[in-house]
C-alpha cells in the first residue's frame, strides 16, 4: 500500500478485500448483500413484461434470468478472469438506469430487440473499459464524488417510495407500511450502534428478518406463489432469440457510456466508504470490462442489462464490510436462487416496506462516501462551483423530468429522470474549462515535488 493511501485513508474496514471472514459470519453477510438488491434486480423485468404484455409464465422466466445473471456477473466482479472484474465486493444487477430506453426500444422492436441491442452495447462498454486508465485524469475525486453524492441523494426518494409500500401498490402510504419500516430502520440503528461483531455488520439482514416476521404476523404477506413455485428450473438461452436495429443499438450505446460513469461511481464509493481510499487504475478497469461482459451474457439468457448496485455501495460503507469473499457467497446464494424458484419467490413474497426500513440507510451512506470523496479535494470557490451547479441541474432536472418534455425523445431516453447523467457531464466539463485557482495550482505543484 502506497504512502498516499495511507495517508487518506480516514476509515479502517471491519474486513478488508481479501480477507475471508468465519463462514458463520460470512454466510449472513453476503445473503444481506443479496436482500439489499433484490427487489430492484427483480422489479425491471417485471416492469418490461408487463408493458410488453408477456404472460405470467414469462415474466416469471425473466424473473429467474435475472436472478442467476446477476449471481453470476457478481461472482466474475468479485473473482476476476484476466482483465475482467474489478476484484473488489461489488455486486451486479439488472440496471434501473436502461429502464427508459427498454422500454422506447420494446414498444418499437419487442424484447428481442432490447436483448440485440443489450448485447452489442455490453462488447462497446467493454472497450470503453480497456481504455479507461487512457481517461482516468478526467475522473478526479471532485469528479466521481459528486456523481457519488448525485446517486445517493437521487435514491432518497426511492428508499421512501419502498417504506411507504412500493409505488403503485394499493396501500401505498399507509401507516402500517411506514411502522413495518420504522421497525426495521430502529432494528438496524440498535443492532448496528450497540451490538458487537456479527451482530453488528450483519445488521441490515437482522433489520430485513425481524420485518419480514413482523410482516407476518401483520397479514402482509401471501405464500401462495413460494408454495406454487417449482423446485428446480433453468432458464433457457436465447428463448426469445435477438434482433438487430441501428436505431436501438445507438440509443444503447449512449445509456453504456452513462452507466459507465456511474460504475466509475460505485467503485469508487466502495473503496472509498468501505477502506477511505481512491480505487485504482485497475479496478476501475476490470469493474467496467465485467459491467459490460455481465450485460452481454445476461443478453444471451433473456435478462436486461446489469451494472453495479449502488444499495450494496451503501451497505459496504455502513458496515466496514470490504471482503470480495462474502460477496461470493452472495452471488452463489443468487445463483441458487435462479436455479431453485422456490427459494427466490421465499425472498420476492417480501413486502417492499421491508426494505425501505433498510434503503433509507443504505442510500443516504451512498450520499456520504460521496461527501468523503469530495473531502479529498481543497474545496475553494472554484471546486464548490463545480459543486453546487453539478448538483443543482442534476438532481434539479432528475426531479421535474417535464422540463425537458418538449426534446426529442431521444434527448428525453438519456437525460429525463436522471439526475446523475446531467449532474456527470455537468462535473465534467466544468472540471475541464474553468481554471483552477493559482493556490491550488501552487498546491498540487508542492505535492508532485514533494
Amino acid at each position: 500500500m502506497s504512502e498516499k493511501t495511507l495517508v487518506n485513508r480516514v476509515v479502517e474496514p471491519v474486513y478488508d478485500v481479501e480477507d475471508k471472514p468465519p463462514l458463520k459470519e460470512a454466510v449472513p453477510l453476503g445473503i444481506q448483500h443479496v436482500l439489499a438488491m433484490f427487489a430492484g434486480n427483480i422489479t425491471v423485468p417485471i416492469i418490461i413484461a408487463g408493458i410488453l404484455g408477456m404472460t405470467v409464465g414469462e415474466k416469471a422466466f425473466l424473473i429467474q434470468s435475472a436472478m442467476l445473471v446477476a449471481g453470476i456477473a457478481t461472482l466474475v466482479q468479485a473473482n476476476p478472469i484476466g482483465p475482467v472484474g474489478a476484484r473488489l465486493p461489488v455486486v451486479q444487477g439488472t440496471s434501473f438506469g436502461f429502464l427508459p430506453t427498454c422500454i422506447s426500444i420494446g414498444k418499437q422492436f419487442g424484447l428481442s430487440g432490447i436483448l440485440g441491442a443489450a448485447f452489442i452495447g455490453g462488447f462497446f462498454q467493454m472497450i470503453l473499459g480497456a481504455f479507461l486508465k487512457t481517461v482516468r485524469r478526467f475522473f478526479p475525486p471532485l469528479v466521481t464524488g459528486t456523481v457519488v453524492l448525485t446517486i445517493g441523494l437521487s435514491l432518497l426518494p426511492t428508499g421512501i417510495k419502498y417504506a411507504a409500500g412500493g409505488v403503485g401498490a394499493k396501500d401505498f402510504g399507509d401507516p402500517s407500511n411506514l411502522f413495518l419500516a420504522f421497525v426495521v430502520l430502529v432494528t438496524v440503528i440498535a443492532f448496528h450502534q450497540y451490538a458487537k461483531g456479527i451482530f453488528s455488520a450483519a445488521s441490515i439482514l437482522i433489520g430485513i428478518v425481524v420485518g419480514y416476521i413482523v410482516a407476518v404476523f401483520m397479514g402482509k404477506i401471501d405464500f401462495t406463489p413460494v408454495m406454487e413455485a417449482a423446485w428446480f428450473s433453468f432458464p433457457t438461452p436465447l428463448k426469445f432469440g435477438m434482433t438487430f436495429h441501428p436505431t436501438a443499438i445507438f440509443a444503447m450505446l449512449i445509456m453504456y457510456i452513462v452507466t459507465t460513469v456511474e460504475t466509475v461511481g460505485d467503485i469508487s464509493g466502495i473503496t472509498m466508504g468501505g477502506a477511505g481510499r481512491e480505487a485504482t487504475d485497475r479496478e476501475l478497469s476490470g469493474g467496467i470490462i465485467a459491467d459490460g461482459f455481465g450485460s452481454s451474457f445476461a443478453a444471451l439468457f433473456n435478462a436486461l442489462p446489469n451494472t453495479s448496485y449502488s444499495q450494496n455501495v451503501g451497505l459496504v460503507s455502513f458496515t466496514g464490510v470490504m471482503s470480495r469473499y462474502v460477496v461470493t457467497l452472495g452471488a452463489i446464494f443468487l445463483i441458487l436462487s435462479g436455479l431453485l424458484p422456490k427459494l427466490g419467490a421465499i425472498i420476492a413474497v417480501m413486502p417492499q416496506a421491508v426494505l425501505g426500513g433498510a434503503a433509507i440507510v443504505m442510500f443516504a451512506m451512498i450520499a456520504t462516501s460521496g461527501i468523503v470523496l469530495l473531502s479529498q479535494e481543497s474545496l475553494n470557490r472554484r471546486n464548490l462551483l463545480v459543486i453546487a451547479v453539478s448538483l443543482g441541474l442534476g438532481l434539479g432536472f432528475g426531479s421535474v423530468p417535464d422540463a425537458l418534455k418538449f426534446f426529442p425523445e431521444w434527448f428525453k431516453m438519456i437525460f429525463a429522470g436522471s439526475g446523475i447523467v446531467v449532474a456527470c457531464l455537468v462535473a465534467l466539463v466544468l472540471n475541464i474549462i474553468l481554471p483552477k485557482d493559482k493556490s491550488a495550482s501552487e498546491s498540487e505543484n508542492r505535492n508532485v515535488n514533494a
